[in-house]
């Protein structure tokens, strides 16, 4: 029998009941999320299971939901069946102020970067990581630069002024002011012209 979707929620209902939730079926990939101090036994069973087999972890990752209070920071796990050639994604929600989660280096050694990168860039404590700490950005940072906590780039600076890279904007470059109004180069009838 192959492994469908469909049989995937109905193996962990059964496992975990409710504790299971929002499932989503997007692109043939199976979603769902569980409370955060359950990840590990979510992704236990689902590596163990023998007809589930999830046992190789594609990726982890972090995602900053500021308009979700309470459940800011999401882990995402993907996970690949090899024998069955399914994938799922699995998610675990945590408030941005005590952003902890358990590490699954332990059963996946491909989560120990993958979880150093999401507390790099996302702030997440992974409870139980052998060596949690930054591993792109420099030490000394004391912020998180994934997170949407910061404003967006100054939009007043000239530097990144779209008439910098010749695609009109606010300076006037690129274009020549008349005494009807402002020309844009490749609207004046001598685009093309020899220069004389």
């Amino acid at each position: 029998m192959a492994l469908t979707n469909e049989h995937i929620k109905q193996r962990l209902i059964e496992k975990f009941d409710t504790e299971v939730s929002g499932f989503e079926d997007t692109y043939g990939m199976l979603s769902f999320e569980a409370p955060k101090d359950l990840n590990l036994k979510v992704l236990q069973f689902l590596y163990d299971d023998a007809e589930l087999k999830f046992r190789f972890m594609t990726d982890l990752c972090g995602v900053h939901y500021p308009d979700q209070p309470g459940r800011e920071i999401a882990v995402v796990y993907h996970l690949h069946n090899l024998v069955d050639n399914i994938r799922l994604r699995f998610k675990v929600f945590a408030p941005v102020a005590k952003p902890d989660v358990y590490t699954a280096t332990a059963l996946f050694s491909a989560a120990n970067w993958m979880e150093r990168e999401t507390y790099d860039f996302y702030g997440v404590n992974f409870i139980g990581h052998p060596n949690l700490k930054r591993i792109l950005n420099v030490d000394e940072m004391e912020y998180f630069p994934m997170r949407k906590e910061f404003p967006l780039e100054d939009q007043t600076r000239v530097d990144k002024d779209d008439e910098m890279f010749g695609r009109g904007g606010s300076l006037g470059y690129g274009t020549e002011k008349t005494e009807h109004g402002t020309i844009i180069e490749a609207e004046k009838d001598n685009v093309g012209d020899e220069i004389v």
